[in-house]
């Protein structure tokens, strides 16, 4: 009996060993990220690219090193030119952009929850989306005339289309048992909406967002270039017009920015609204 107590413990703790170091596998679709690796991936890029631009391997004229750029930026920063173009612009973004995404939800949720507006609303969706928001621009000023008015509405549009989609493809993703639960329980349609399917919907709403977003920067630009005075499009144009491409670079830069600050405050919004999930 001693003995076989003896050999059953050596057994028992091989086994408690093997069973410790068996790895968790839990987590392998979590999503993760490294702080550190995207900015020693930039540096690294930046770091190239002047020793390319200072080595004279590439031409300044065609690719001006990134010390140019922050050059230009900064005396375009002092002398004011730089923050009348993105004032203008963002303005412009702003106002284009909420027009659009207001309205683009009130549709897409009518789309999403009415049998009569889903038969008209997808029609139109279907055929005035695939058209480019920019080839509309001349039309548009001929209806609302020269000014700021055209600009953001050629924004509102490109916006509108795109949140509609997202919105009533959200409010179709919903669970069809769960509103059939609510319904069950006697829960009054209104509450249904904004308890059971507006958080349901919510995630590809804000995906809708993130894609808005850069459609509105975009069209800004695009519109900018053909009928505009001012703004980061206007700018970005007369820079390439007069080969100054340092300052060309220095808008692009600002854009990009400008994209990455709208991605994180994006995030911030699905940390702080989608936190059940």
């Amino acid at each position: 009996m001693l003995d076989r107590a003896e050999s059953s413990e050596p057994a028992s703790g091989q086994a408690t060993g093997a069973l410790r170091s068996i790895r968790f596998r839990g987590a392998g679709f979590t999503p993760a990220t490294s702080r550190s690796a995207g900015w020693i991936a930039l540096a690294t890029v930046l770091a190239l690219w002047q020793a390319a631009g200072s080595l004279a391997l590439v031409n300044p004229l065609f690719l001006p090193t990134p010390w140019a750029i922050a050059r230009a930026l900064y005396q375009l920063a002092i002398s004011g030119a730089l923050w009348q173009h993105v004032s203008v612009s963002l303005f412009r973004i702003g106002v284009g952009w909420a027009l659009g995404t207001v309205s683009g939800i009130v549709v897409g949720f009518a789309i999403g929850l009415s049998r009569i507006a889903r038969s008209v609303g997808i029609t139109f969706v279907s055929a005035l989306f695939p058209i480019p928001k920019i080839a509309v621009l001349p039309l548009l000023i001929l209806w609302l005339g020269i000014g700021e008015a055209p600009k953001i509405a050629t924004i509102a549009l490109g916006v509108f289309f795109s949140t509609t989609i997202s919105v009533y493809s959200g409010v179709d993703a919903v669970p069809r048992n769960l509103i059939r639960m609510a319904q069950s329980f006697d829960v009054p349609f209104a509450t249904i909406v904004r308890r059971v399917i507006w958080p349901g919907a919510l995630p590809s709403i804000l995906a809708g967002f993130r894609i808005t977003a850069s459609v509105a920067l975009m069209l800004v630009v695009s519109a900018e270039m053909i009928g505009a005075d001012t703004g980061i499009g206007t700018f970005v144009l007369q820079a390439g017009n007069l080969m100054q491409t340092d300052q060309l670079m220095a808008g692009i830069v600002v854009l990009s920015v400008f994209g990455l600050a709208v991605g994180k405050l994006i995030s911030l919004l699905e940390a702080r609204l989608l936190h059940w999930r």
